[in-house]
């Protein structure tokens, strides 16, 4: 990295970002109370609240969000007339899955081969850090030049909405002329990327029955309509010989105008294994981000260990639909409910129940943020042009703060690149790309201020 005064100091703090992301990390902050204690959340949510007081940060608050877990909220007053930016990030974690297969502890951040690892380091309390790092390299550097506000989610991953309805309510709370979310990821490590657009998702869940109790699979099998079977057609149905996704009446033919994803380097990131194929049609970046996808997340049926000789009475899937800009998620959860509905098999009762959906959403590139944003990362990124790409995934607040603030400008950016592996066990990040993320956020501040 060039040298620059802010970019010194965020290197000087990089210790003690280890430290505090260490700290944050030990949280097992899963917005999912059936699964892990209210009080690990909690915890997560006060560390950052104090963070901020520390920080010089006023009117701190733990907002209680409709659906029961709570967001953090600061402001850093900056020189009089300054422009205001919301930095966001959110601090609650997808589960760990299966505890085993980590290599070390997944609540435990541990160094290995030049990354740090642990649940949630990437995705996204390495970006609460990312933050807080920034600010403190202003600090040490003159000043920060604009009033903040920072808000941190706590449901995030669990696609409930507390934060939109919050924001929803109290409008006033999160105006800014930009809004930073600190929860995407450049495109591949050491490549400074804005993310443009984001799909949007639906969860719903099906349950299928056809018999008043499971029967005896010899004295009844090949006549009982085993809800199983009928369940594993139906999602069969969602989905072409090619893998691509069918849901009637949804298009799925769009193409991605813009940074290409190779087929090789996907296939690299994704750990396929060999002679298994990719899916779908089109070039990678169409079916990631241009076109709706499927995925079964989970079905309630019964284990191998343990199971019987017997044709089931019911059975139960979780479906996530994700779905490109352009296209309103509540009107595709109901082309996928009366898909499944209509897909269903031998006359067997079907309900859906929708548990989850967020809008999809598209950046205005053109903006003058953009192009501070641009300047930040050719100097945190030498010899580098910032990038442009699409994410398969969903942030629903960015819609949400998009619709409530029509002229504000939104630009995503983070630590979740490729080698994160978010949501997936030995999630890691780079403490490289956190410090020269933690740059180009400073310079970027500095940029929008003069601009």
């Amino acid at each position: 990295m060039s040298s620059n005064p802010v970019a010194e100091t965020v290197a000087s703090l990089m210790p003690r970002a280890k430290a505090e992301l260490t700290e944050l990390v030990a949280f097992k902050s899963v917005a999912d109370f059936d699964q892990y204690p209210r009080s690990e959340s909690e915890g997560a949510a006060n560390w950052i609240a104090d963070a901020l007081r520390s920080e010089g940060f006023e009117d701190v608050a733990l907002l209680d969000t409709p659906d029961g877990t709570q967001s953090v909220y600061g402001f850093l007053p900056g020189p009089e007339g300054a422009k205001t930016v919301l930095l966001y990030a959110h601090y609650d974690v997808q589960p760990p899955l299966d505890e085993a297969a980590w290599s070390t502890p997944p609540f435990d951040l541990v160094e290995r081969d030049g990354r740090w690892y642990g649940r949630g380091s990437a995705d996204c309390k390495g970006g609460v850090i990312m933050h807080l790092l920034a600010l403190r390299a202003l600090k040490a550097n003159g000043g920060v030049p604009v009033h903040v506000k920072v808000i941190v989610e706590g449901s995030e991953e669990q696609g409930t909405g507390g934060l939109e309805r919050y924001a929803e309510e109290h409008p006033e709370l999160l105006t800014a002329d930009t809004i930073v979310i600190g929860d995407a990821g450049n495109f591949r490590a050491g490549l400074p990327t804005v993310t443009a657009t984001l799909r949007g998702m639906t969860l719903v869940r099906v349950q299928v029955d056809t018999l008043e109790g499971n029967l005896h699979s010899g004295q009844f099998g090949g006549a009982a309509p085993d809800a199983l079977a009928a369940l594993i057609r139906l999602l069969d149905s969602l989905r072409d010989r090619d893998g691509s996704t069918t849901v009637d009446g949804l298009d799925a033919a769009s193409v991605w105008d813009g940074l290409q994803y190779e087929a090789q380097a996907f296939r690299e990131d994704a750990k396929v294994l060999d002679g298994v194929e990719l899916i779908g049609s089109g070039t990678v970046a169409d079916r990631l981000w241009a076109r709706p996808s499927v995925t079964v997340l989970g079905i309630d049926c019964p284990p191998v260990v343990g199971a019987t000789p017997s044709v089931q009475a019911g059975a139960r899937a979780l479906v996530s639909l994700r779905v490109p800009p352009g296209v309103d998620a509540g009107e595709a959860t109901k082309l996928l409910q009366a898909h499944i509905e209509a897909h269903t098999p031998w006359g067997a009762r079907v309900t859906t129940e929708q548990i989850g959906q967020g809008q999809a959403f598209r950046a205005d590139t053109s903006s003058p943020a953009y192009a501070s944003m641009a300047a930040a990362m050719a100097v945190a990124y030498p010899g580098q042009e910032m990038q442009s790409s699409g994410m398969g995934g969903s942030i629903p607040l960015c819609n949400t703060l998009a619709s409530l603030y029509p002229e504000t400008e939104i630009l995503l950016i983070g630590l979740s690149e490729p080698e994160a592996q978010i949501h997936a066990v030995n999630e890691s990040v780079s403490p490289d790309e956190l410090e020269r993320l933690s740059v180009s956020e400073a310079l970027f501040l500095q940029n929008y201020a003069a601009s």
